[in-house]
């Protein structure tokens, strides 16, 4: 008979798909070194036709360096017929919501994985309300976007996390966005 000498091999303590050490080292060395957590994100975008333009992200800036994405991400944008688009895309307000919807999504998950909240499954719908005659110029005292927008979580998970889990999605750096705004420099060159 043989005698096998198997070694244990640590592995990640996985909650939510999430690697919670990994996560957790990532936050020991952003607390020891603050200007590991600066960022910051970029896309470029082409107009195509029409209300058809591409986005395109390739890398980012994080951890004191710029970090190129495994691949290029596209998105696409236009508008439907009665905007004058072709409908190849979802416009960018619904781009708007898709964000919204993706980052309080993960901001939950991951702070939730964090602090070992495990959760089955989460599903939302967003909406938005907006009035398209400030846009189109119609009307100098409407608002130019959303006036009000409201996110509905389905979550499996036990009852007694459900409203520590929705706190938890307001980490979200879109809903913080949104909600507080930012500055925003347009500038436009000659080509």
């Amino acid at each position: 008979m043989y005698e096998t000498n198997v070694q244990e091999i640590d592995q990640p303590t996985v909650v939510n798909g999430i690697d919670v050490d990994a996560l957790g080292k990532t936050l020991a060395a952003i607390r020891e070194d603050p200007d590991l957590g600066v960022s910051q994100f970029r896309a470029t975008n082409r107009w195509i036709g029409g209300n058809h333009n591409r986005t395109t992200v390739t890398s980012f800036y994080g951890a004191k360096q710029d970090i190129a994405h495994a691949k290029a991400f596209e998105m696409d944008a236009d508008e439907p017929p009665i905007l004058a688009g072709n409908d190849l895309a979802a416009n960018p307000v619904e781009h708007l919501l898709h964000a919204l919807a993706a980052c309080v999504t993960t901001s939950m998950v991951a702070h939730a994985a964090s602090r070992g909240i495990p959760i089955n499954s989460v599903e939302s719908v967003v909406e938005g309300d907006i009035d398209l005659r400030g846009y189109l110029g119609l009307a100098n005292d409407v608002p130019r976007g959303y006036t009000a927008l409201r996110v509905k979580f389905t979550v499996d998970a036990e009852p007694r996390y459900l409203k520590r889990l929705e706190d938890l999605s307001k980490f979200s750096p879109v809903f913080n966005t949104i909600l507080n705004g930012a500055q925003v420099d347009i500038s436009v060159e000659p080509a």
